[in-house]
């Protein structure tokens, strides 16, 4: 894996000033906002990145060289504040920041904001934000939290290219973002999971205008992350993050195919020749780790599978679907992974050691469906990974008295959907965040799909094309799975 690149810390013996003189004009500011990432009991990544503009200039957010710092504390007013060490921002690293914090109190809410400026001298205070740490793993305090997916932002800003008559979303907030953060904003959820296609590198699809090169793979991150509504619910909600195909290099992309974005060193945004001739999906995963607050900053070995346990009753396995898998057109079978071999061995373990009442493992792809069946890219295709995901579904099976309540989530597919297979594992596809990005679904029974012969059974399906999210709520014994549509209207709920 490609390690991110740690930033350089000022020398304490620089001398920074606290407070802004109002002589002072801003040419800098940090106008993504601030993210937390990877929230534990104990800890968090904060995230900011420092900026030469506070709105898009020719389509993108440009970076500034300069320092800065998180300041953190229990208190709305900062009293008893402790503080990260400066950094000076750099272009290597986008000018991000990003630092974990350790040693935090569990189930407590905490404020941060950023302290930047150009030089040690003047600095600037950003926003106060917030976000909640997790309750005791043997508390049996309620969870509340969201999971969603596929955020298309050219598609919601302007359309399709194939389709003019398709200028995509038409409301009057368009300039906001997405509707439906907002309506996730206004439930004021413990943490949201993205489940990947977080942006779209191949988005338009066409040759001149879909990203390729490291700056452009950058660009794709600032044009969504500066839009309100994603700084809105960032300044007070926890994230995890998870990525799929087109915020890795492209649709139903593997780790081998000969197409870019394929390098993993670029030189002023060119591929150069010695990695043209060793095609690598390696700038995809280094993009991720730098854009998103997922993995220490400071452990370059730092894997994007992971699992937390959210309270008494709640546990949550998060499955990395892009780094270590087999080529695509592989012929199925024993010896093609989606999860590799070691992932695999790790969730297994992990599950069998859990003694949660709910197990969630939310995955950026499905493994019930039903879905498309052309299709080659994940654990329900016939033509893709249907091995290694139909045995790991006999293997849940056959430990059911073990692993007790395990039900699956997942992002990718552009409808909403509730399916429970023939052994009586059930999965909640999460469907598109905007009905720009949605589709009419894929039924059992139809010979187009995976399930053909319709041995899938669904309590919910879409039976329209809207964008959404799916909710879920803990309380005591119990887990409560809620379909939203973007604008917060129920549109199927389930208890179990």
């Amino acid at each position: 894996m490609i390690p991110f690149k740690k930033l350089v810390p000022l020398c304490s013996l620089f001398y920074v000033c606290c407070a802004t003189s109002p002589s002072i004009q801003q040419d800098i500011f940090n106008a993504q906002g601030e993210i937390a990432g990877e929230v534990t009991q104990t800890s968090v990544i904060l995230q900011s990145r420092l900026t030469a503009s506070d709105t898009l200039v020719h389509g993108d957010i440009p970076g500034a060289k300069g320092i800065a710092q998180f300041e953190w504390s229990e208190e709305k007013d900062f009293s008893n504040a402790k503080n990260s060490s400066w950094f000076i921002t750099s272009e290597e690293n986008d000018f991000i920041v990003k630092t974990k914090l350790s040693d935090l109190k569990e189930g407590t809410s905490y404020y941060y904001r950023l302290r930047y400026g150009r030089d040690s001298i003047n600095s600037f205070i950003g926003a106060s934000r917030s976000f909640r740490t997790l309750p005791n793993i043997e508390s049996k305090q309620p969870v509340d939290f969201v999971v969603t997916s596929c955020f298309n932002y050219f598609r919601f800003h302007h359309g399709r290219l194939d389709d003019p008559k398709n200028t995509g979303y038409q409301g009057n907030d368009k300039s906001l973002g997405y509707p439906g953060l907002a309506t996730i904003t206004s439930f004021n959820p413990q943490f949201v999971v993205f489940t990947g296609d977080n942006v779209y590198y191949d988005s338009p699809q066409t040759e001149s205008l879909r990203a390729k090169t490291r700056s452009q793979l950058r660009e794709k991150w600032h044009e969504q992350f500066i839009q309100p509504r994603f700084k809105e619910l960032f300044s007070n909600t926890a994230t995890y993050w998870e990525k799929d195909d087109h915020d890795h290099r492209f649709n139903d992309s593997d780790t081998i195919t000969d197409f870019l974005p394929l390098a993993h060193l670029m030189v002023d945004d060119q591929v150069d020749s010695i990695t043209l001739s060793q095609p690598s999906h390696k700038l995809g995963m280094h993009t991720f780790r730098e854009q998103v607050p997922v993995v220490d900053p400071k452990d370059p070995n730092a894997v994007t599978y992971r699992t937390y346990r959210m309270n008494k009753d709640l546990q949550i396995w998060l499955t990395e679907n892009r780094d270590y898998r087999s080529p695509n057109t592989r012929p199925d079978g024993p010896e093609k992974t989606i999860w590799g071999n070691k992932q695999k061995q790790w969730l297994l373990k992990t599950l069998l050691e859990s003694d949660a009442k709910f197990k969630i493992l939310i995955a950026p792809g499905p493994l019930i469906g039903p879905d498309d069946a052309y299709k080659n890219d994940n654990h329900v295709n016939h033509n893709g990974f249907r091995y290694e995901g139909q045995g790991f579904l006999n293997w849940i099976a056959e430990n059911r008295s073990v692993i007790g309540n395990f039900y699956i989530i997942h992002g990718d597919r552009h409808w909403q959907y509730h399916s429970v297979d023939p052994r009586g594992i059930e999965e909640f596809s999460v469907g598109a965040i905007d009905a720009t990005n949605a589709r009419m679904p894929r039924l059992p029974g139809d010979p187009k799909s995976t399930d053909s012969e319709g041995t899938i059974k669904q309590p919910y399906v879409a039976s329209e094309v809207t964008g959404g999210f799916l909710r879920i709520r803990t309380d005591i014994g119990s887990l409560r799975f809620t379909f939203y549509d973007e604008t917060g209207n129920i549109l199927y709920q389930t208890e179990k």
